[in-house]
């Protein structure tokens, strides 16, 4: 700091200094003789010890005015430098702290920006796998379309195919996998835009920040710019106070990292969220090509024991019609043998008839009788056993009959249950998804 400059010797006046000043006090006046009539013109005088006196505390004062002034000019110049140096010092030190608050406000800055485009990048990512969802959720309809419509084709099997067999059983296996999966994908869809609402709230939130970051930072580098020959400052006395909702700067800068640290929650879990996306689908994916194998190995095994037993019905048929054809020529010669032995009958019964007509001791029973009667009882023996035979020929011939109309009705039965599970559900079934994690990609 400068030093002041040394005031002047005093100049000591020629006058004798009287060790105190005074007033200027009336005295008795000798007494003239002329009497009252110089009474008036003496009492302003002053006698000569008042006058050197008063003069003396004149010039006493003097000095002390003079040396009070000059220690005040020298006092005043100390403080004008004083001031200067201060207020140079105070200002250089003002901008640079608004300096470090420019840095400060940079780096914060910066790093909301980092963090608002690191979110709306996620938020997109995650925007992609919720799409993803979206189009494997469309995608899992024709497959339940098609489960239902096999279940359905199915009903109008005949009995006795009509039983639940391991093709029924995979099948309800296979409805239950595809709305278990789209019962997830819904809930991971929900679970997916409350996420991405979440992210963007946190975006914002980052923005406004941001924002506020940026206005202060134009703000204080105005005001870093500030100096003496500015043109545009002015007296601001209300502003030298501290508002009641101010912050404080550990405050300020907490405010910012929580806005930071929430976004990286946010971001953390919007990153787990896409890798647990990723897994549902390719898992679902997965799970439905599995189920869709089952059930078509249980399609083709079914379909096998189908024709199988179709083949065999077909064989027994066929053998079954070879054995109506004899059963029925069989009864052809059975009702010949019949005529032909009635014939034999006929000729003997009429020879006893006839020879039953001998008068008198003629009506002999010789032998011929005896050979007519054991001829008519042998004949009518077989006759019988011809009938029975012919009863019972017909009768299995019935029975053939009707175990072929069983078989046939049978091979119709096995050829619905074909047609509806290799033409109707197995043929439908072609439509149905190669890959739902393909099929989340697509268009």
């Amino acid at each position: 700091m400068a030093q002041p400059d040394e005031p002047h010797p005093p100049v000591v006046p020629s006058c004798p200094l009287p060790s105190k000043t005074c007033d200027v006090v009336p005295t008795e006046r000798p007494r003239s003789c002329c009497g009252m009539a110089l009474a008036g013109l003496r009492t302003a005088k002053y006698h000569l010890p008042e006058w050197h006196r008063r003069n003396a505390g004149v010039c006493f004062e003097a000095y002390t005015t003079g040396e009070q002034a000059e220690r005040g000019r020298g006092e005043a110049k100390h403080l004008m430098k004083h001031a200067a140096a201060s207020a140079q010092r105070a200002q250089g030190y003002s901008k640079a702290t608004l300096g470090q608050r420019l840095q400060d406000l940079q780096f914060w800055r910066v790093e909301l920006q980092k963090e608002i485009m690191e979110l709306d990048a996620e938020t997109n990512l995650l925007v992609a796998q919720k799409l993803r969802l979206e189009r494997a959720l469309d995608a899992t309809e024709v497959p339940y379309s098609v489960v239902i419509d096999n279940l359905e084709c199915r009903e109008r099997r005949q009995p006795p195919d009509l039983v639940i067999d391991e093709v029924e059983k995979q099948l309800m296996k296979e409805a239950d996998l595809i709305r278990d999966i789209r019962d997830l994908l819904k809930r991971t869809i929900i679970q997916a835009a409350t996420q991405i609402r979440s992210n963007r709230i946190q975006k914002e939130n980052c923005e406004l920040d941001w924002s506020d970051k940026v206005e202060t930072y134009n703000i204080d580098d105005k005001c870093i710019g500030y100096c003496t020959d500015s043109t545009d400052v002015q007296f601001h006395p209300s502003s030298v106070k501290f508002e009641e909702n101010a912050s404080t700067p550990k405050s300020w800068a907490q405010f910012s990292h929580d806005n930071i640290s929430r976004a990286e929650q946010e971001k953390l879990a919007s990153v787990q969220l896409r890798s647990l996306i990723n897994n549902i689908i390719h898992d679902a994916s997965e799970d439905l090509r599995m189920q869709r194998a089952a059930v078509s190995e249980a399609f083709d095994s079914h379909c096998r024991e189908l024709d199988d037993a179709k083949l065999r019905l077909e064989s027994h048929l066929k053998q079954i019609l070879k054995d109506i054809g004899d059963e029925e020529a069989n009864i052809e010669n059975l009702k010949k043998a019949i005529r032909d032995k009635e014939a034999f009958l006929k000729v003997a019964q009429t020879r006893l008839y006839d020879r039953s007509s001998r008068p008198n001791v003629e009506l002999c029973r010789d032998e011929p009788q005896f050979r007519l009667v054991n001829e008519v009882e042998g004949l009518t023996v077989f006759l019988e056993a011809l009938k029975r035979k012919l009863m019972e020929s017909e009768q299995n011939l019935k029975n053939l009959e009707e175990t072929r109309m069983k078989l046939e009705k049978e091979i119709a039965v096995k050829a619905n249950s074909i047609f509806i599970d290799r033409q109707k559900c197995m043929g439908y079934r072609v439509r149905y998804p190669v890959d739902l994690e393909v099929a989340s990609y697509q268009q």
